[in-house]
This record gives C-alpha cells, sequence and structure tokens, in this order.
C-alpha cells in the first residue's frame, strides 16, 4: 500500500462519503484510493465547478466537503470556489496533488501553501510515510471541528511512497461543545430582562441550534431573524422576520431597527446582514454570541460579547432565566404577530408589475414559480441584479432548503451549487438561480447535471446583461456597452446539453413547466425567462454602498 492509498483509506474510514474533483495524473491515485474505501466520486467539467459543488454538499449535507485537483493549474483552477468556501467557513478538505520536492523546474510547481493562505484557507500537507495519518486526522479535524477550509498538499514522490504493513487506524474523538462563562450568560440574561423589544439574529452558527433559540426567544419575547446564509431556520414560526439585512421586508426593517435589544447568534452581524448598521437604532443594545473570540466585534462594536457554542449558550441562558423565574412578553404583542402573518413575506408586498409583451417582471415569474415548485425543494442562487427574487420570494422548507455561496460574492458559482445541494439532498427537487452572466460562465456543469441524471430546475433571469453594473452606472449616464450583450438564446443551448430547455416571456409560457414537474423529470429542466429590466432590485443600492 502507498501514501495515496492512505489517505484515501483513511479519510473514508473519517467519514468522507463524497468526493468532487476532475482527475490529473496527481490526484488519480488517491481520488480512486477513495473510490474503493466507498466514497462516491462527483467528476466536475471544472475544478472551479469541483470546488463549488463540495462547497454546497457540506452546507447542505453538515457532513465534510472533500475536493480533489491535480497540483499546480488544478489548484488554481478552483481558487474562486476554495475562497468562497474559506470566506464562509466551509468544512471542505481540498486534496491537492503537488509537485516532489525535487521538482523545483517543473511546470506545474507553485507555492500551493501561500496560495490557500493569501484566499484565507488553511495550508497542511502530508509529509511522510510515517506521518501520513496523523496528517489526515490533523487537517480533518481542522476542517471539521475548526469550521476551516484546509488545502491538504499531497507531494508526488511522498504519495508514491510505499507503506510497510497495515496502517493505524484513525482516531478522532469527539470534541464537547465550547460552554459559555456563567458570568457572561448573567450579563447576557440581565439585557434579555430589561429588554423591551428583543430580537435575535441568527447566522450560520446556529443552524444546529434553532429549537434552542426558539425557546429562549419565546421565554424572553424576542423576534426570530437570520442572516441569509441560514435562511429557513425558523420557517413558520409565527414570530419570524425571515432575512435580516439587503433582503429584509419593510416589515423587517421597520420591527429590527425598532429593538431595543438584538442578539446576534453565530453571525458576523456584517454591513450586509445589518445594513451597514443602520438597522441598529438609537440607543440599542448590541450582544455577539460566537464560538471564537476573533469574531465579537470584528464588523460592529458590541456592549456584550458571549464566548460559546451557538446551542449550549442559548441553553445556558434559558436555564438562567428559569432560575430567576422569568418569562418576558417583549416584543410578542398580538398586533406584531398580526403584521408579521400580513406583511411579513415579500410575496406580501405590493408590486406595480413591469412585465412587457416580451419580458416577464422578475416578481411575476418567481411568484409564480413559487407555486408551481414543491415545497420539497433546495434553492441555490448566484450572484447578481436578480439575486433577491429567488431568494426571498421563493418559499424553503427549512435552513437546509437554502443554499447561498455569495462571500466571495462572485458570480457563475450558482449551477454548481445546485448541484452539490442536490446530491446533499436527494430527497428534494434542487432549484438553481442564475444570471444569464453567470450560467455562461457556468455553463459547462450542465453537463454534469445530466450526466449525474438529476431531475433539477435552472432558472435564468436572463437580461442579456450584467445588470447591477447596468443600474448601477446607468443613472449617471455611463456608457453600458462593456456589459450589455446581443440576447442568448440558453434554452437552446440547455437542449444541447441533453437538458429540457423552455423560454418564458410572459406568465402563460410556464406550461412547459408545469408539464415537466408532473414528471417523469427525466432531464433537468431549464427556463430561458426573458426578464424585464428597467430598474435595479431594491437591496441593490444598499449592497453597493458597500463598494
Amino acid at each position: 500500500m502507498n501514501v495515496a492509498e492512505v489517505v484515501g483509506r483513511t479519510l473514508a474510514a473519517l467519514g468522507a462519503d463524497h468526493v468532487f474533483g476532475v482527475v490529473g495524473s496527481g490526484n488519480f491515485h488517491v481520488t480512486n484510493a477513495l473510490v474503493a474505501a466507498g466514497a462516491r466520486f462527483v467528476a466536475a467539467r471544472h475544478e472551479g465547478g469541483a470546488a463549488t459543488m463540495a462547497d454546497a454538499y457540506a452546507r447542505t449535507s453538515g457532513r465534510i466537503g472533500v475536493l480533489s485537483v491535480h497540483q499546480g493549474c488544478g489548484l488554481t483552477n478552483a481558487l474562486t470556489g476554495i475562497t468562497e468556501a474559506a470566506k464562509s467557513r466551509t468544512p471542505l478538505l481540498v486534496l491537492a496533488a503537488e509537485t516532489a520536492s525535487a521538482a523545483i523546474r517543473s511546470n506545474f510547481r507553485i507555492d500551493q501553501d501561500a496560495l490557500a493562505t493569501a484566499v484565507g484557507a488553511r495550508a497542511e500537507r502530508v509529509h511522510s510515510v510515517a506521518t501520513a495519518v496523523g496528517d489526515v486526522v490533523r487537517a480533518f479535524r481542522l476542517a471539521t471541528e475548526g469550521r476551516q477550509t484546509v488545502v491538504l498538499n499531497l507531494p508526488l514522490d511522498v504519495q508514491a511512497a510505499e507503506l510497510d504493513g497495515e496502517p493505524p487506524v484513525p482516531q478522532l474523538p469527539a470534541l464537547s461543545p465550547v460552554a459559555p462563562s456563567a458570568a457572561a450568560v448573567r450579563q447576557l440574561v440581565d439585557r434579555l430582562v430589561a429588554a423591551q423589544r428583543p430580537v435575535f439574529i441568527a447566522g450560520r452558527g446556529s443552524r444546529r441550534a434553532g429549537a434552542e433559540l426558539r425557546a429562549l426567544a419565546e421565554t424572553c419575547g424576542a423576534l426570530l431573524a437570520t442572516s441569509a446564509v441560514a435562511r429557513g431556520l425558523f420557517r413558520d414560526d409565527p414570530w419570524s422576520l425571515d432575512v435580516s439585512g439587503g433582503f429584509a421586508t419593510p416589515l423587517a426593517v421597520e420591527l429590527i431597527s425598532g429593538a431595543d435589544l438584538i442578539v446576534g447568534w453565530g453571525t458576523a452581524m456584517n454591513m450586509w446582514t445589518m445594513r451597514h448598521g443602520n438597522l441598529i437604532g438609537p440607543g440599542c443594545t448590541l450582544v455577539q454570541v460566537d464560538l471564537e473570540s476573533e469574531a465579537i466585534g470584528a464588523h460592529r462594536p458590541v456592549d456584550l460579547g458571549v464566548l460559546g457554542d451557538v446551542a449550549a449558550t442559548a441553553e445556558a441562558t434559558q436555564a438562567e432565566l428559569a432560575d430567576r423565574g422569568i418569562q418576558r412578553v417583549g416584543y410578542r404583542v398580538p398586533l406584531v404577530r398580526e403584521r408579521i402573518a400580513r406583511e411579513g413575506s415579500w410575496r406580501d408586498v405590493e408590486f406595480v408589475d413591469q412585465s412587457t409583451p416580451d419580458a416577464i417582471d422578475p416578481r411575476t415569474l418567481t411568484i409564480a414559480l413559487n407555486g408551481l415548485l414543491p415545497e420539497e425543494r433546495v434553492v441555490a442562487v448566484d450572484s447578481g441584479n436578480f439575486m433577491g427574487y429567488p431568494s426571498m420570494f421563493l418559499r424553503v422548507p427549512d435552513e437546509h432548503g437554502f443554499c447561498f455561496t455569495q462571500a466571495f460574492q462572485s458570480i457563475g458559482l450558482g449551477l454548481a451549487t445546485a448541484i452539490g445541494a442536490a446530491l446533499a439532498r436527494p430527497d428534494r427537487l434542487p432549484v438553481a438561480a442564475l444570471g444569464d452572466g453567470g450560467a455562461l460562465m457556468g455553463i459547462a456543469e450542465l453537463e454534469t447535471a445530466v450526466r449525474l441524471g438529476l431531475p433539477m430546475v435552472i432558472v435564468v433571469y436572463n437580461d442579456h446583461a450584467y445588470g447591477a453594473e447596468v443600474h448601477h452606472f446607468g443613472p449617471d449616464g455611463h456608457t453600458l456597452d462593456t456589459v450589455k450583450f446581443p440576447d442568448t438564446d440558453l434554452a437552446a443551448a440547455a437542449r444541447g446539453f441533453g437538458c429540457t430547455g423552455v423560454t418564458v416571456r410572459t406568465a402563460g409560457d410556464l406550461a412547459p413547466v408545469r408539464n415537466w414537474l408532473a414528471g417523469p423529470r427525466t432531464t433537468p429542466l431549464l427556463i430561458d425567462a426573458k426578464i424585464a429590466s428597467s430598474e435595479g432590485a431594491w437591496w441593490l443600492v444598499e449592497a453597493f454602498r458597500g463598494h
């Protein structure tokens, strides 16, 4: 057995069940070793797509994502997807072949450690035969327990080295959650008791603590909201405001900015989630709960920082409130509940339909699709002017039904995101929402979706432009020739890949979508929606304030 086989066998034993990638000579043996040990290999058509698939698989499944790439160019091709994962703190392990230490003149040779570090990932390496299992276990723990993206470099000469006998069985003892200090819990409870209008905002770090946060919010009278990446965590809760930040409904903006206490749970409370601080009203107390000390106060000053696991902190806070015999009404008064039921969704907000005979208003389109698509869905959204419509007008069943690879704000990741999420949740209909620019950037992965037989819906909001730039710079009179393009028949392109392609200009054109949904769904469906785009999306003004 050589080291490549040891690495594959060890990762499979630790629980790596899917590996995404593009195979070259450098990662051929380690990928085959993973497959031989029971993992499923998903071949993408580009390493960038493979990286995003692995990222989305990890986010949606709650398991580690694994990416396998060739040395040098395979890693650089994957870099945007790796950067997105690193910025999102996705537990992703990148198996990156590396030129042998003696091959200093190889054309494949680059400083892979520096490359990983530059984008916020952690650089690790398998050093030798003797340390191979320990090196893999260390990288695996850093990724899973440390919530990091780890690039594990696999030098070719080390991969080929032979092992005498059987490798040791990998050991990965479970770690206990980080408990908050008793003093911090008392201070948090003091603030909750004093608050008249508390609001909880839950982020990515809260996705496994929904029940604990709901219970605590009920005790202290808090309204519930999430950052965009945690959307769906409080689905169907009568006190949920859905998403805080640029996507927030007018009612959510009103109620969050009217809070006298905001507690951020596992969220960065960055400029997107807090609308550049505009959601923090005068005199509002700000509390942040996080596992990592450097995250607390990183984006804005807080009045109290609590270091601890979200679920453990919520449980400890609930226990302290119970010991004090406290139950608060807070923000949970009948009028607020009635308004949330009546105004709490973007689908409840009136708008002037801007559809024409040749183009459909994206709101009209998305509301219609929401009624057609089954409730059990997982929605993946690319970046662009259109992105708020599928993000907020499509319902999602829970926090596992929304996959939002937007930390790096790159377009072109949406289709690969949907593929990774689809493999994580085969029980749900995958829905990819893309702009035409992002669709064309990632179009090679249509072949992957067809080859895998994924019954997915791909909605392209086609304004034949980079819409965000059109609406950002157009009002100032700038020439827009560099960001506008001839219309592209994406439905025809999709049919060339083996998809079912439908062009939609009006609501009446959605009949083929109903037929596809009725079954048997043997091919992916791409909807080339020619959208009316006379003005920028509502969230665009807020978004560009950060540029």
